[in-house]
């Protein structure tokens, strides 16, 4: 009878992978915390930006602030107006920045129609939540919102203390 014969094989190399990005989820450039506080957020939307080139380079660098920043509807279009993007010194030699320029948003038409109806018919307000890169794009996150009166505001600030003395009793034992 004759044996079986084996092959040697040769040692299995793993395959090369290609580099994978540090981060592959949003990285934040500023977050206006200051809206979670002062309003219920009901409902999210990200919306692109109209920048100019020294804007994207100063928000690579994080110049950017959106807590006094506010949006409107004018005319169909929705507008980002304070929010700072401070300019860089070696930047924008050749054009006056404007730091605080009203910005335009980038929605899809039935978005806009949604917010319109909210804003105008139900009495809500549009907050920007957060600025952010995805996918090398410069994005905001909007919020339909309702003010909190007075006693909303400590009644969250109580939930937060409550939540974090719970935490610190659970680690103690």
């Amino acid at each position: 009878m004759a044996k079986p014969t084996t092959r040697p094989t040769a040692p299995a190399t793993p395959a090369a992978k290609p580099a994978a990005k540090a981060d592959a989820g949003p990285r934040t450039i500023a977050e206006n915390r200051r809206a979670r506080f002062d309003y219920f957020i009901e409902e999210r939307y990200e919306a692109g930006l109209v920048l100019e080139g020294w804007e994207v380079k100063s928000l690579r660098a994080g110049k950017a602030q959106i807590t006094e920043a506010h949006v409107y509807l004018r005319g169909g279009e929705v507008f980002m107006v304070g929010a700072h993007i401070g300019p860089l010194k070696t930047t924008s030699t050749h054009v006056i920045a404007d730091p605080t320029r009203s910005r335009k948003l980038l929605l899809n038409r039935r978005e806009i129609a949604h917010l319109v109806g909210a804003v105008e018919r139900q009495g809500y307000t549009m907050v920007p939540l957060e600025l952010f890169w995805q996918r090398g794009k410069a994005k905001v996150r909007i919020g339909l919102a309702k003010g909190k009166k007075a006693h909303d505001k400590r009644a969250t600030e109580k939930d937060r203390d409550w939540a974090r003395d719970k935490a610190r009793l659970m680690r103690r034992g």
